[in-house]
């Protein structure tokens, strides 16, 4: 399934699951890191595809049949058969870790065909303005496709599980690199966000911007195995009073993490878990390390990880991130945005003269 196809199918996915985070370090309930971006930063790389179409109106699906036709819509001519819409639902099924639930099948069956819809009348568009991609760059796309797969074998398989040729995935990507090129040609005098615009956007919306108090710290792990004894807990417990000594004494507390910490993510870093916002760490963590000053180290701490030695470096009082940090992506963001809005209003126009029959 190519990569536009993937771009437009974002909005279905999110209705068949959420998102999933990823592992966290010893300390954090979340992975450590620079804090809370504001919401239109967090939101500048999604919105980069910007071809998304928006989804149809959220009133009450027409029921759709439990088994497909052979051909589900015909655009312009066009058809979609009942192979390449089952194809399409297979991707999103997999993007999103699941089967269509059964009590919204309706609405993301109806949403995806739109969706499929859009993307007919922007491969016609493309073929309308004889947008031509040459092999090479087809090749290309296909090596990179591969290089996601361990093997070539691996990859064989996830074609076959998809009913789809070498040929057919050839065939897809060279649509969707046709679409990509005839949208960034059409709308090249249409996305740019102004200055005035990100002014605007910053000034009426400062809550998005808003930075909580962050803490820069490093920690010294010395873990305790789940289901130790009291024996062995006094043991380890003994080992990481001798390690705090030792910072006590002035030993460069970076060097004894890298030599003591058992926390693989920041002990190589010595110790370094960048800054992190309240909340983000366990709870006995995150309280020892916003009480601290910035220099001071802490007695040892216990958490469901083992004893930790912190040490604050430094801390950043709450405050709205100023318009100059935080304008280069809030102009991608802004842009991103521009370009769903007139992909959107191309596809409209589109709708409007052609001939769309759907068939369910």
């Amino acid at each position: 399934m190519s990569r536009v196809c993937l771009v437009f199918f974002l909005a279905v996915v999110t209705v068949v699951s959420g998102c999933s985070k990823g592992s966290a370090a010893p300390g954090a309930k979340a992975g450590p890191g620079s804090g809370a971006a504001p919401a239109a930063v967090q939101a500048a790389q999604a919105a980069q595809a910007g071809q998304q179409i928006p989804a149809p109106p959220a009133a009450p699906p027409k029921p759709v049949p439990a088994e497909f036709p052979d051909v589900l819509a015909r655009v312009n001519g066009d058809v979609i058969s009942k192979t390449e819409f089952e194809r399409a639902i297979q991707t999103v099924e997999a993007r999103a870790g699941s089967p269509l639930p059964a009590d919204r099948r309706d609405q993301i069956v109806r949403g995806l065909l739109d969706q499929m819809v859009g993307i007919k009348l922007l491969k016609q568009e493309a073929a309308a303005r004889k947008v031509v991609v040459p092999d090479a760059d087809v090749e290309a796309r296909i090596a990179e496709i591969k290089k996601q797969f361990p093997s070539e074998e691996v990859f064989s398989q996830m074609l076959e599980a998809r009913k789809m040729t070498i040929a057919a995935l050839r065939a897809d990507q060279r649509d969707d690199l046709a679409i990509n090129r005839m949208l960034a040609d059409a709308l090249k005098d249409k996305v740019a966000a102004t200055p005035e615009q990100i002014d605007t956007f910053y000034q009426e919306n400062q809550e998005r911007f808003k930075q909580p108090e962050q803490v820069k710290a490093s920690h010294i792990l010395i873990s305790v195995p789940q289901g130790a004894d009291a024996a062995a807990k006094a043991a380890i417990r003994a080992k990481a009073d001798d390690v705090l000594k030792q910072v006590k004494a002035g030993k460069d507390f970076a060097a004894l993490a890298k030599e003591f910490s058992q926390d693989p993510g920041s002990a190589v870093n010595g110790g370094d878990l960048g800054y992190f916002r309240q909340g983000q760490m366990v709870g006995p963590f995150n309280d020892v390390a916003f009480k601290l000053a910035p220099g001071a180290v802490s007695d040892l701490v216990e958490t469901q990880f083992g004893f930790h030695i912190i040490k604050v470096v430094d801390k950043k009082a709450a405050q709205t991130a100023p318009l100059d940090e935080v304008r280069p992506q809030l102009k991608q963001y802004l842009e991103g945005q521009n370009r769903q809005r007139e992909a959107a209003a191309l596809v409209a126009g589109l709708r409007a003269k052609g001939k769309i029959e759907i068939l369910i």
